[in-house]
């Protein structure tokens, strides 16, 4: 089936949620197995969260193993794992050389199930928090994106985005219709226990699309605890699975003549007003 071609029956997507650490070729055995996991149980398409192959000692520790563009052992991982598997593989989140020696994109690679990079999408919104004794500044080493990302697929139209761009419902809306938002995060414990399936579930039902949330959960050898809960929402906004912690697959079925009766019955996309 081609890209612009869209399946019209039900099918299986999946979540993957790890707890990384510092070391990439530990991270890939880890995420090889969840997908072979999911793709047995019969998920054609999988998300991986961000920052999968690496969540360093420290914050540069990232950009030590930043690739170029097209070419890296990360890079030649996704499109191995997508062929070999025989999925459409969204690669969470890596680092790629930015335009600031010392900063990386953070980028989420989609490849199709011959192992093709078909999309790509560098996070716009960078995430800052400075609570008690938690401090993040993500712009001190990476470099934001500038560009909306939406690629059609055999699933649908799939919107890409990351972590904190969670927060931007204009970003989504901006994406015009989607059928899937893809969403790889690294929510932090502390913003993620409070906020985290709010958002997720507002951005579902907002768009009337189905959300597949595939996020770090547990405590990192970095010290660093993140949220975890990784989840697929419907288009009503329903959870139709999740993994509250540790490393695991959350499955379930998408329906799109559902999700067409949904826009059908409730036109709200066609309701807008007001245009990003």
């Amino acid at each position: 089936m081609s890209a612009t071609t869209r399946t019209t029956t039900p099918f299986k997507v999946a979540a993957i949620q790890m707890a990384s650490g510092p070391n990439v070729s530990g991270n890939l055995s880890e995420a090889r197995r969840l997908i072979a996991r999911a793709a047995e149980q019969g998920a054609q398409l999988v998300v991986l969260p961000e920052f999968f192959a690496i969540m360093g000692m420290a914050e540069r520790d990232k950009l030590a193993v930043r690739e170029q563009p097209g070419a890296g052992p990360i890079q030649t991982f996704l499109s191995d794992a997508a062929r070999h598997f025989k999925v459409w593989l969204i690669g969470g989140s890596i680092p790629l050389a930015a335009s600031s020696p010392d900063k990386a994109l953070n980028s989420c690679l989609v490849f199709d199930d011959q192992g093709v990079q078909v999309a790509r999408y560098d996070k716009i919104h960078l995430f800052n928090l400075s609570m008690g004794n938690e401090s993040y500044d993500e712009a001190q080493t990476i470099e934001p994106g500038d560009k909306i990302v939406v690629l059609d697929s055999p699933f649908g139209r799939i919107g890409l985005a990351i972590c904190y761009d969670l927060r931007f419902p204009e970003l989504f809306r901006a994406m015009k219709n989607v059928n899937i938002i893809a969403l790889p995060a690294a929510f932090t414990e502390t913003t993620g226990k409070m906020h985290w399936e709010i958002l997720v579930r507002a951005r579902a039902i907002e768009n009337l699309a189905y959300v597949i949330a595939a996020a770090q959960g547990g405590y990192h050898v970095n010290g660093r605890e993140t949220h975890g809960n990784s989840m697929i929402i419907g288009p009503w906004g329903r959870v139709l699975d999740r993994l509250p912690r540790g490393s695991g697959v959350v499955i379930t079925e998408i329906n799109p003549a559902y999700q067409a009766s949904l826009r059908t019955g409730l036109p709200a996309l066609e309701h807008r007003k007001i245009s990003c």
